[in-house]
């Protein structure tokens, strides 16, 4: 007999700003200032001590990543070749945060799904690659604004962040600790984007899912029943952010360039497809499942030939669109949400005690898996 966490996955919901960024738009402003930085440059180019910029194209950026559009909170700071910096003012203390807002507007969704509201919460665990602050915790603000009581926690785990909050809320459920917990993962990624380097400009998209996490016994038809789930943490710097408080400290590096995103793009391919297919290969075999009953695959949404490869490895033949479902081509990388917005994007369709797998991999590395079987 499968073993069980005795949780569910009873309601999920995806929200994003309206705001719509496409590639040519995108790559219009970077190469106008990729042009006067070059002609800024050139006796530094012509002497050899500056290695001269180059374009970018919607072609390329589609080729690479799979991506066509992104969604961001603003583009007006970002296509303009002065600033390339989203326009995002700051909120007064007394003002709902942006990424509690963007938790609150997913997390309602998740809720009306599963058939709770707000003041059902007891638990929020608010999981993103970056927080936009250290303190009050967000998740705390976000239960707050729910009409919840109980307790929340922020973590940060780069692109696992919402698998471990799903996970976080299982074993809070299963300890007794909670009866409605509620994960929730707002990426307000176009902050911490070098809008200014060619091989990274174009991969996030800002974006915000919410997870409800209950007792099975208190599951409708139709959720999602959690088996098993796994982690994993292999030290890696090829996907950092040095960005912090400290970055006052040192006033000659404040806004150097590893202080936001900043990846070895193809070392990270190179290490993460096979660390990725090993470790969801051994959750499945410690649960006794081949990967061949796994009908839908929820991956890590950062590459659309990284999903392919590694689906590719566990199936032993490239993956149907619906085993493998991709959300890059609309909202692009959404950082530690991919892999939960494809979630709830593409569950509704599976019938009764189908299996399923939610897996992210990313920076640190980290890696987190969910199996599921809907009930």
């Amino acid at each position: 007999m499968t073993k069980t966490t005795g949780t569910a996955i009873t309601g999920s919901g995806v929200w994003h700003p309206p705001t719509l960024l496409g590639n040519a738009e995108l790559c219009d402003a970077f190469n106008i200032w990729v042009r006067r930085e070059n002609a800024a440059r050139a006796a530094e180019i012509a002497a050899g001590t500056f290695t001269e910029l180059r374009e970018s194209t919607p072609e390329f950026i589609e080729k690479a990543s799979g991506i066509t559009q992104r969604y961001v909170v603003d583009k007006s700071g970002i296509v303009d070749p002065d600033r390339m910096v989203p326009n995002i003012p700051d909120r007064k203390d007394d003002e709902l945060s942006y990424q509690a807002e963007f938790a609150v507007n997913a997390a309602k969704r998740a809720l009306a799904e599963a058939g709770r509201d707000g003041k059902d919460v007891d638990m929020v665990v608010l999981g993103a690659a970056n927080l936009q602050r250290l303190y009050p915790s967000i998740a705390i603000e976000v239960l707050d604004a729910l009409g919840g009581a109980g307790y929340g926690v922020d973590i940060a785990l780069g692109c696992s962040s919402a698998t471990m909050a799903i996970t976080m809320c299982s074993e809070a459920v299963q300890l007794g600790k909670a009866t409605c917990a509620l994960a929730v993962t707002p990426e307000l990624t176009s902050g911490f984007i070098n809008w200014r380097d060619r091989d990274s400009h174009f991969i996030f998209g800002d974006a915000a899912v919410a997870v409800v996490v209950e007792p099975l016994e208190r599951a409708h038809p139709g959720s999602y029943e959690i088996l098993s789930t796994r982690s994993m943490g292999k030290f890696s710097s090829n996907i950092r952010n040095n960005g912090g408080y400290l970055n006052r400290c040192d006033p000659t590096r404040q806004f150097a360039d590893d202080k936001l995103f900043y990846q070895q793009g193809r070392r990270v391919f190179k290490d993460v497809v096979p660390l990725a297919a090993k470790f969801i290969g051994e959750h499945l075999a410690a649960e006794g499942i081949p990967a061949a009953q796994i009908a839908r695959f929820w991956l890590h949404q950062a590459n659309e030939s990284m999903n392919g490869l590694i689906a590719q490895r566990l199936l032993g033949r490239a993956p149907t669109e619906l085993e493998a479902p991709l959300i890059l081509n609309e909202l692009a990388n959404t950082a530690s949400a991919g892999s939960a917005i494809a979630f709830s994007k593409y569950h509704d369709d599976l019938p009764a005690g189908s299996y399923g797998l939610m897996a992210s991999f990313g920076a640190g590395y980290s890696l987190g898996s969910l199996l599921v079987r809907r009930t």
